[in-house]
């Protein structure tokens, strides 16, 4: 029987002037990467982002004792892929994959406005210099002789993103369609992103899984299925108080005051701010 093991990245701070309200620094989301693995190989889902990151979790594989054959990338940011040249330094022979549309998103990642502007401006000599694209998936992902399922979800945190399900243990691994406990990224859920999301969480559901690892997640965090549908409260919840707010500052201190134990309010900052106009 295959089984899975979550590396969870801490999070870690960034370089921003643009605090929250309350706030001193900004920080950057704990970031999941999951090993499913068999008797002999493994399946890498996610790769992380800054080089030290990805080389503890290199080690972090390493220690399995299992032969990495495949990386397998969710959706096309770059907190989820940058990680990968350190990751193929340890395991050469490893493939990098994702489904056609993520690749795609992925290359957009690495156009100046996003490489430069963004990541670099952000994480100032943290990445590398030499960032790797998957390869289009092509057939069935299979690992010991069982498939593992790439799920479609489409727009969820992002364009065009995916997750995987392992159905012999019952295990998604949602990317960012779920969120454990930390605010979501929701700079991109204009034009219908939400409803789209809210549908991407139903299809998550019909599987009836065992086990959901979220992209973002506490160190702690128990990879319950119930996330699925405390994703789904949020965001309704969120969407509810965009109606009803007319500012960045509104809308931010009315989510706060519905999840004030949440996790990186630097997040829901950034989405408010992409929703709502400063007072």
């Amino acid at each position: 029987m295959l089984t899975y093991t979550t590396y969870v990245a801490p999070s870690k701070p960034v370089v921003s002037s643009d605090l929250p309200p309350g706030e001193t620094r900004r920080m950057w989301s704990p970031t999941t990467a999951t090993l499913i693995a068999g008797d002999r190989h493994a399946v890498l889902v996610d790769a992380l982002m800054t080089r030290s990151e990805a080389q503890d979790l290199a080690g972090w594989i390493a220690a399995k004792g299992k032969e990495l054959t495949t990386v397998f990338i969710t959706h096309g940011h770059g907190d989820h892929f940058f990680g990968v040249p350190e990751i193929l330094a340890r395991f050469p022979s490893a493939k990098v994959v994702a489904a056609p549309a993520v690749v795609e998103a992925m290359r957009g990642q690495l156009s100046p406005r996003w490489l430069d502007d963004f990541w670099g401006t952000r994480f100032p000599g943290q990445l590398t210099e030499h960032p790797v694209v998957a390869e289009p998936l092509d057939g069935k992902l299979v690992l010991e002789g069982e498939e593992l399922t790439t799920l479609d979800l489409g727009h969820t945190d992002t364009d065009s993103t995916t997750g995987l399900y392992v159905e012999s243990i019952g295990l998604v691994v949602a990317g960012d369609s779920v969120y454990d406990n930390i605010h979501p990224y929701l700079v991109e859920s204009g034009n219908d992103g939400l409803e789209h999301w809210l549908a991407a969480l139903d299809t998550l559901e019909a599987l009836n899984p065992k086990a959901v690892v979220a992209g973002h997640k506490p160190f702690d965090g128990d990879d319950s299925p119930r996330w699925i549908g405390e994703t789904r409260r949020y965001l309704k919840d969120f969407a509810a108080v965009v109606e009803r707010t007319h500012t960045t500052e509104e809308l931010y201190a009315a989510v706060v005051e519905a999840y004030p134990d949440r996790g990186n309010r630097g997040v829901l900052w950034n989405s408010a701010r992409a929703l709502k106009p400063l007072a």
